[in-house]
């Protein structure tokens, strides 16, 4: 019975531990080109789902459930041999604790995706090395869905992810492609990541945490306590809004939440919704047509 016991555990563990962190749906969308019929948009689709779900990101034994859920859509706008012009869609979500409901937590438009890819070739992440701007980009965005994920269970849990981000960044940033170096813009992947690890704008990660941990996982048990602590959380924009008003990071947390924010205010147990209005018109005043829609 012992060494039954062993055995189970053994291939157990095994199974944990090789069990990946992603459960990511990626789509290459290639209507723009007029060649979307070509075999290797189908092969690229094919080895990138692969290169993102089969690679081990973390030293975490992460079991089948707890894959995060998220996606990617390369849309291809350009294409000629092997050069490739694009942008990247990026979401992720995570499960609402005790409900079939999940939430948005990263929702990102990255317009500056250029790359080179030859059928078939081998995609593999070496972190110290920049290989190509393909293998760079998406293994920075699966760190940053890694990172938010963990700041939502554990405050400043993502940091190892960031890091990981960054390094990444700060490899690729002599590859000349656009995106990594600060003068590229002020929605791009040098940005997210200078903000994300920034004190300056660390209230977005604390609201992170308080939104999903200590309000929206409690949504089921008691739904005025948990749209009060909403609130409480959101509130925390004001410190950063006074310091770096309307900020890219600001901004991708709406992005992601709106709509949800707005459902969730807009019925159910009425709590006092006043000042949150008129902080979300704020800090985020792009969704003023959503929060015009929170009333009681």
């Amino acid at each position: 019975m012992n060494k039954l016991v062993a055995v189970l555990c053994l291939l157990f563990c095994s199974y944990a531990i090789s069990a990946q962190e992603l459960n990511c749906t990626l789509v290459i969308n290639a209507e723009q080109t007029g060649k979307q019929n070509q075999q290797i948009f189908k092969t690229l689709e094919r080895s990138l789902n692969d290169f993102i779900n089969k690679t081990t990101w973390t030293n975490k034994i992460i079991s089948p459930q707890e894959r995060i859920n998220c996606g990617m859509v390369i849309t291809v706008t350009e294409f000629s041999v092997d050069t490739f012009k694009a942008s990247l869609q990026v979401q992720s979500s995570r499960p609402v604790y005790n409900s079939t409901y999940s939430t948005p937590i990263f929702n990102f438009n990255d317009k500056d995706f250029n790359f080179n890819y030859v059928e078939f070739q081998n995609l593999t992440l070496n972190p110290n090395h920049f290989q190509s701007n393909l293998i760079s980009v998406i293994s920075y965005y699966v760190y940053v869905i890694l990172g938010m994920d963990a700041d939502t269970f554990v405050k400043k849990g993502g940091t190892e992810y960031y890091s990981q981000a960054k390094n990444i960044l700060s490899v690729a940033q002599s590859s000349g492609y656009k995106g990594w170096a600060p003068v590229d813009g002020n929605q791009t992947r040098y940005q997210l990541m200078d903000q994300l690890l920034s004190p300056s704008y660390i209230e977005y990660r604390n609201v992170l945490y308080a939104y999903h941990r200590t309000a929206l996982d409690e949504m089921n048990s008691n739904q005025r306590k948990a749209k009060e602590r909403i609130i409480l959380a959101l509130n925390q924009f004001k410190k950063m809004h006074a310091r770096r008003a309307n900020s890219f990071l600001q901004r991708t947390f709406f992005d992601a939440k709106a709509d949800e924010i707005e459902q969730i205010f807009s019925g159910g147990q009425n709590v006092k919704i006043t000042d949150l209005v008129d902080l979300l018109n704020r800090v985020s005043p792009n969704n003023s047509s959503k929060w015009s829609n929170i009333k009681y």
